[in-house]
């Protein structure tokens, strides 16, 4: 092929791909939008993600499927958007697990917490506690740490995501304490073992936490901020009781694969945030 008419082609093909790339995130989204979540249907990600994905279709006239894809800490799920086609079809609402606790936590991380997202929008961010079983004869931090030092290897903490793990190992250490640590795929199912007593202790998020608390279902100890919560304004913290310091508080944003166009990204931001202010409103969520 002489080399003027390849040099030729080759601009032309540039010119078409110029072309059809704005219009093609101008007409986005043409199709339905996947958004992944890291843990089960009932944490706090899962009910984030089905109210930002109801935004997301009255805002953009898609419907919206949730996608939980739990395991190995919520690295499952980042590793499949990770991966996707940087269309806007494929996103992933996470929390603090998989792109900040996740490098800390585990030896091997199979994605690049900044380099292979496009960050999107942040959701906002959940409170937890430590609470424990009804059955445990504690009603505060300190009791707990003197029964716990009274049955060493008899206190066993549940938890099913990255705040959890860090909480109970600080505690753990920092305290001096033999209690042993039961690892969930997911929250819901630590708190469910906690509501019926198959563990002593557990870290629930208000998400999974908060309906059980109110019927009674487990007795809460201890906020994992340093500073008390508005919802329950009388429950001390670790900082003010047996932890000085302490100050742990999750966040939820969503993600794109790295690659995300500018124009999508503004169009799917709009709704997200819309959804932020009016949950941080009506503080239905965390």
């Amino acid at each position: 092929m002489p080399e003027s008419i390849k040099t030729c082609g080759l601009a032309l093909l540039a010119l078409a791909i110029a072309g059809v790339a704005p219009a093609a995130a101008e007409d986005y989204p043409t199709r339905p939008i996947t958004i992944v979540t890291p843990f089960a249907a009932g944490s706090a990600t899962d009910t984030a993600a089905r109210l930002v994905g109801k935004y997301l279709q009255e805002g953009l006239g898609q419907p919206v499927v949730i996608e939980n894809r739990e395991g190995a800490g919520g690295m499952l799920a980042a590793e499949t958007v990770a991966h996707a086609n940087p269309d806007g079809y494929t996103l992933l609402l996470t929390s603090n697990s998989t792109h900040s606790a996740a490098p800390g936590l585990f030896k091997r991380v199979p994605y690049d917490p900044i380099k292979d997202f496009t960050p999107i929008a942040r959701i906002g961010s959940f409170p937890s506690f430590i609470a424990v079983t009804n059955d445990l004869p504690v009603k505060s931090m300190a009791e707990l740490v003197d029964y716990a030092k009274a049955n060493p290897g008899k206190v066993t903490a549940g938890y099913g995501n990255s705040t959890g793990r860090i909480t109970v190992e600080v505690f753990k250490r920092r305290l001096n304490l033999d209690i042993v640590p039961v690892a969930y795929r997911s929250n819901p199912a630590a708190v469910t073992d906690l509501m019926a007593g198959h563990v002593q202790m557990g870290v629930p998020d208000f998400s999974t936490g908060l309906p059980l608390l109110k019927a009674g279902k487990i007795r809460p100890l201890a906020m994992l901020t340093k500073a008390r919560d508005q919802t329950l304004p009388d429950l001390p913290t670790l900082d003010g009781t047996v932890m000085p310091g302490y100050d742990l508080l999750a966040w939820t944003g969503m993600f794109g694969p790295a690659g995300v166009s500018k124009e999508v990204v503004d169009k799917l931001a709009a709704p997200i945030e819309k959804s932020a202010r009016e949950r941080r409103s009506a503080r239905a969520l965390p």
